[in-house]
């Protein structure tokens, strides 16, 4: 048993589940078992996107944000199914009831998937043993399948769970990095998105070994500081702990500054928002960090401050965002007299590499643009149309106002 919990190091779970949306409709309605199943956004319209399909389904090729028409050509018996988020947070608070039987150590991420540290879980069995039980409990209770990647952080965890679906169990440590890992390239790397492989491969790094043996400093020049966290996690080093109360957290960056004199001229405001926001958006880089609520304030020549945020439907991070959020609140709320100070807040913020977004239809237009999708779907509206990604407008409870993301992890704080 020893050699499975070590004195000095920690044994960490991730849980991914397999295909959620899917797989919650084929629990719902065993009937849709074994068949393809796509969950998407106007399912109706031949442009709507598929957020998600089973694995009937991507044995023809339907793959997510694949516009519903070119699915149902690749495999004409697709069930197409719009989503039914009631039932999704449903099944995922009962997924994490089942985790913290196990351990009270548990950081959820996303809907469905999160990290467990059983390092103190000795007696209830080995961590093979332990992810056996946690896995076919998830099966028999809520009829769901996942894949856990067990490791000794929680990087390789997550790379470990990925690495067999569904249903899968991978142990990776780090003397299997040279076998298991390495030989992977780099875009299948947790944390390396499309742009940052193009960069990586302009150097000649192709793979992720190449990435652990690249030389720092050219990293560093064609990455920043970013290079150096991800020629750390190619080699296995991960030091961030499992956190339950990351979910709690709510921090802030912002900056501001006083006019050179009191001033009511909107044009000159503008410009001082906008060089607030880059400031924001160059700090929130270099923490690696994406926010979900932008707050202004104004102070007014006599002295007199007010601050108005607005809580955000998805994460973002660039200054245009910042500062358009930024203007919007501004010129809500400000009284048209003369202004002596102005400030932009990112608050609500979260590490950019663990911000796991489920894919879904309220997403794509403000996040997917600077995350892998991007050039997926540039090159999808170029040869559908700029409406491909239109919002699901009401959802089984009326009107969808928030972000189906953020509504469970509030949820979650409550518990």
């Amino acid at each position: 048993m020893s050699k499975w919990y070590p004195k000095n190091g920690r044994v960490i779970f991730h849980v991914d589940m397999n295909s959620f949306f899917a797989s919650v409709e084929m629990a719902f309605d065993p009937s849709l078992k074994g068949k393809p199943l796509a969950i998407a956004g106007n399912p109706e319209e031949r442009r709507g996107i598929v957020v998600t399909s089973s694995y009937e389904a991507r044995k023809y090729g339907v793959k997510t944000t694949m516009p519903v028409g070119e699915a149902r050509r690749l495999c004409p018996d697709l069930i197409v199914m719009s989503p039914t988020f009631e039932r999704y947070r449903t099944a995922s608070k009962e997924m994490f009831k089942i985790l913290a039987d196990v351990t009270p150590i548990v950081q959820p991420v996303s809907i469905d998937e999160g990290y467990m540290d059983i390092t103190d879980c000795e007696a209830q069995g080995t961590p093979p043993e332990l992810a056996r039980y946690i896995q076919e409990r998830i099966h028999h209770e809520l009829d769901l399948p996942c894949s856990i990647g067990i490791a000794p952080n929680k990087f390789l965890a997550k790379m470990a769970s990925d690495m067999k679906k569904p249903m899968g169990i991978t142990i990776l440590r780090k003397r299997d990095l040279a076998k298991k890992l390495w030989p992977l390239p780099v875009e299948e790397m947790h944390g390396i998105g499309e742009k940052t492989a193009g960069k990586l491969h302009h150097l000649q790094i192709k793979t992720v070994g190449e990435l652990a043996a690249a030389s720092p400093l050219e990293l560093k020049r064609i990455l920043g500081i970013n290079g150096e966290r991800l020629q750390n996690k190619a080699n296995g080093i991960d030091t961030k702990p499992v956190d339950p109360e990351a979910v709690h957290e709510f921090k802030s960056i912002g900056t501001s500054t006083t006019l050179p004199h009191d001033t009511t001229d909107e044009t000159e405001i503008r410009k001082v928002l906008r060089r607030l926001a880059a400031k924001v958006e160059q700090r929130m880089k270099n923490k690696q960090v994406l926010s979900r609520n932008v707050q202004v304030m104004i102070r007014y020549y006599d002295r007199k401050t007010v601050t108005r945020s607005r809580q955000l439907q998805d994460y973002m991070y660039t200054a245009d965002d910042i500062f358009n959020i930024a203007l919007q609140q501004f010129e809500a709320h400000w009284t048209q007299e003369p202004v002596r100070l102005l400030g932009v807040t990112a608050q609500d913020l979260a590490d950019k590499e663990e911000v796991t977004q489920q894919l879904n239809i309220f997403n794509y237009e403000s996040y997917a643009s600077k995350e892998k999708l991007y050039d997926a779907i540039e090159k999808i509206n170029k040869k559908y149309g700029n409406d491909t990604f239109k919002s699901l407008s009401s959802s089984e409870q009326g009107q969808v106002t928030t972000s189906f993301q953020k509504d469970f992890l509030d949820d979650y704080k409550k518990e």
